[in-house]
């Protein structure tokens, strides 16, 4: 046990002390951000929207997030990842405080476009700083622990949510994620410093190198691939709750408890994953492939039996693919960003995951309306599949390509 504690820890070293710090503030970020997962049944419950009404508000929620990340990705290149988190986690903050006081439908339209706005150019600078302060062989494992520290945040956040729900309020989600996003601002302005230019290297950093991310052929190509499995990847926390409960009975406590067990798995899994993929110098693009292969059968599987033990086994399969699959598409993304414009393709990588909430949660749930439950799992796997093919094809060019050695 104490060799597994210590082999565990080992994962962690190496990582500077800026990495351990933006961590530290993305889980107080995570932590308070209850008012997401809770955003339909408030506006249900406490606003009496219609169903309709939810949903024009909901793709308010994903425009305004793919407007933020490439606002973001900009604001990035050209002021700094620094000023761009902080702005955006205290402004962010303000919003989700001010959000509660709104009542009419266009209202809330736009108070929830203005606010995903805001929070979400948090997204590229995030990518920008973990890859600044890191070392090059680090990247991977950096990212790997924001993303353990935004696991073990939002697992907090939904269990602290639905409590508060059932003893408070609403309202009091509103405080809370408002508060906990200006002290993070506070606590990242304070301890968390821009790292300076040196003297030696100032052209390396002003001068912008290569193309524009929209003018990259195989990045567009990977912006693609993203789209497509995050499309898939969030059936899971719109249609695959619905299925929980109307195909297998479950209560809202057991889909708390298995949505859970994904965190739960991340925490601890996750980064000696992804230190065991590392050492073995699997290339990121196979790692991305077999992602989206666990992830492929994590769908069909639910076909296959109505006995309610696949939805764990299907949990377990889309952990994994997520675990193997989300660090290393970033840090691919950011080893295919020139110097001078990460911003820019983190702000267009990040876009995939905006994007994916415009078209997935209503193509799932009308697929789910006209033909039901199975088909779309069926339909699920086979995007996957052609997302799978493109993700080869990448890797081919890629390990062709004089201007990718880190594919």
């Amino acid at each position: 046990m104490k060799k597994l504690y210590t082999n565990y820890i080992a994962n962690f070293q190496g990582l500077s002390k800026e990495i351990w710090l933006l961590s530290l503030v993305t889980f107080i970020n995570r932590a308070g951000a209850m008012v997401i997962p809770f955003l339909s049944l408030y506006l249900v419950n406490e606003k009496c929207f219609t169903l309709p009404q939810v949903g024009i508000i909901m793709t308010c929620y994903g425009v305004g997030s793919m407007l933020g990340t490439i606002l973001g990705g900009k604001l990035t290149d050209r002021i700094g990842y620094h000023k761009v988190i902080v702005a955006s986690l205290f402004l962010g903050g303000i919003g989700f405080i001010g959000l509660q006081f709104l009542d009419t439908f266009y209202a809330l339209c736009l108070g929830v476009f203005i606010l995903i706005l805001l929070a979400d150019s948090y997204r590229p600078a995030v990518f920008v700083a973990a890859d600044v302060y890191s070392k090059p062989q680090n990247v991977t494992r950096s990212i790997a622990l924001i993303r353990l520290a935004i696991n073990i945040g939002f697992s907090i956040g939904i269990v602290m949510g639905g409590f508060l729900i059932a003893h408070v309020s609403y309202g009091s989600l509103f405080w809370i994620d408002g508060v906990s996003c200006v002290l993070a601002s506070f606590l990242l302005f304070s301890v968390l410093q821009p790292k300076k230019r040196t003297p030696e290297t100032p052209k390396e950093i002003v001068e912008k190198e290569g193309t524009s991310p929209y003018r990259n052929g195989l990045y567009i190509l990977l912006f693609i691939i993203m789209v497509l499995s995050s499309i898939t990847f969030i059936q899971y926390f719109s249609v695959l709750p619905l299925y929980y409960e109307e195909a297998h009975h479950l209560s809202e406590d057991l889909i708390g408890l298995l949505l859970f067990v994904n965190g739960v798995i991340i925490i601890v899994f996750e980064m000696p994953l992804v230190d065991w993929i590392e050492r073995k110098k699997i290339p990121k693009t196979t790692a991305i492939l077999w992602g989206h292969i666990f992830l492929a059968l994590s769908f069909i599987v639910l076909n296959l039996t109505t006995w309610s033990g696949v939805l764990v086994i299907g949990m377990i399969l889309m952990t994994l693919g997520e675990m193997i699959g989300s660090p290393f598409s970033s840090a691919l993304a950011l080893s295919m960003a020139p110097k001078g414009r990460k911003g820019s393709y983190m702000g267009l990588f990040s876009l995939s995951f905006s994007l994916s909430h415009l078209i997935g949660h209503n193509a799932g749930m009308n697929v789910v309306n006209e033909y039901g439950y199975a088909t779309n799992w069926n339909v699920m796997f086979g995007i996957l599949v052609l997302v799978s093919i493109l993700s080869i094809i990448l890797y081919v060019y890629l390990k062709k390509s004089p201007d990718y050695d880190d594919y």
